[in-house]
């Protein structure tokens, strides 16, 4: 029961794996926010499920266990999505102070009216700690102003996975990438029981078994292939869940076949499916942009890129594949995003020649692999092509 609440309720961990020194960064600047009055503001940068809402709320439970810093803070939540400008955010932020003008669950006042309330109310001395990064800049840039005041200490910290807002803030805690030896660290600690587990011959026993099970030379393979396709802390812990979930009385452990099975079951998706039903250009693209990826190790691409890479497996080793005109490739990599198999990473693409906008492939090794097992006929030159891309 301890471990399926774990996953299924998402716990959070003690402290984040992989991002120690982030941890203590951002642990030190909101410390100094609320002891000692010092204003921070801070970028969290990282792709999704790499961690970082997590380790804001780590810390921000840390500091709130702690009797004398747990007085000094006002944490506020906002969501990009849902306080979708700056009047929605003001209403917001002061709904959640419980400040004066705020009757039952509404805000009254005009837009000016209600900044100019708020500005005042942390000049007087109220304190918050978060803050989500919007895309609208007026009530960001006046909390950002009113944190200059000795009278009003905040902590404005922004959580994203868009590369084009690094600027926005003074300073930047990057999301670091877990290594490997972390990332079966965090899966040896996410199955293991706590030390206050009641039955101690049990939780030694188990324990026992799970670092057994993480020496395995065929859950390191499975581990290893998650760890290569997506180091996603939600991704992880839906394979450590299904893994688990077959656990039973008549079977009170999980075995390296179990990991194998929920590793089956992840992998199965609708993009897979939808990967068999491409044309050969199309597949020859994706398996383009899967060697980009290596390349630039993760790092956003565009048409052209992808176009000349394409360029040179027709030059270097295809015997099988003809030289496609531009505009069909065009026509071929459009097709790809309205799927849904790469996704554009330009907040303004209209700006952009849409050759050099800039994509991210939304698809990891065993998918692509899968494909390229299945589809039918597939020229050997591809696959040699292919296999060099995963190495």
């Amino acid at each position: 029961m301890i471990l399926r609440e774990r996953f299924c309720h998402q716990r959070l961990p003690e402290k984040p794996v992989g991002m120690e020194s982030q941890h203590k960064h951002l642990l030190e600047l909101l410390r100094r926010t609320a002891v000692h009055g010092e204003s921070n503001s801070v970028l969290i940068v990282g792709p999704r499920g790499s961690g970082k809402t997590m380790l804001l709320n780590c810390i921000l439970r840390e500091l709130l266990e702690v009797k004398d810093i747990n007085k000094n803070v006002l944490p506020v939540h906002l969501n990009g999505l849902l306080q979708t400008d700056d009047r929605i955010a003001l209403k917001e932020i002061t709904r959640q102070l419980n400040l004066e003008n705020v009757v039952g669950d509404k805000v009254f006042g005009s837009f000016a009216e209600n900044l100019a309330f708020l500005l005042e109310a942390l000049k007087k001395g109220n304190n918050f700690c978060t803050f989500m990064s919007l895309q609208y800049q007026t009530l960001l840039y006046n909390l950002l102003d009113v944190s200059q005041s000795a009278q009003a200490p905040i902590a404005v910290i922004g959580l994203t996975c868009r590369l084009d807002v690094l600027e926005l803030l003074e300073k930047r805690v990057k999301s670091s990438s877990l290594s490997f030896i972390q990332y079966l660290d965090n899966v040896r600690s996410q199955l293991s029981l706590p030390q206050d587990f009641p039955d101690t011959k049990f939780h030694d026993e188990w324990n026992d078994g799970i670092k057994t099970l993480c020496e395995d030379q065929l859950v390191v393979d499975v581990l290893q292939r998650h760890y290569s396709s997506s180091k996603d802390f939600r991704s992880l812990h839906l394979l450590l869940m299904l893994a688990l979930s077959r656990v039973s009385a008549s079977k009170p452990a999980i075995k390296p076949t179990d990991l194998l099975e929920a590793s089956r079951v992840c992998m199965v998706d609708s993009k897979a499916n939808i990967l068999h039903g491409l044309s050969i250009l199309e597949l020859c693209l994706i398996i383009a942009m899967k060697h980009l990826n290596d390349i630039y190790e993760g790092e956003p691409f565009n048409f052209q890129m992808v176009h000349n890479e394409f360029k040179k497996f027709l030059q270097r080793k295809s015997h099988s594949i003809h030289n496609f005109d531009k505009p069909v490739v065009i026509k071929a990599f459009e097709h790809l995003q309205q799927l849904e198999l790469i996704k554009s990473m330009d907040s303004s693409t209209a700006k952009i020649q849409k050759e050099y906008q800039l994509v991210k492939l939304m698809l990891d090794h065993s998918q692509i692999m899968e494909a390229l097992q299945k589809y039918p006929q597939c020229p050997t030159d591809v696959k040699q092509w292919a296999m060099s891309a995963f190495g």
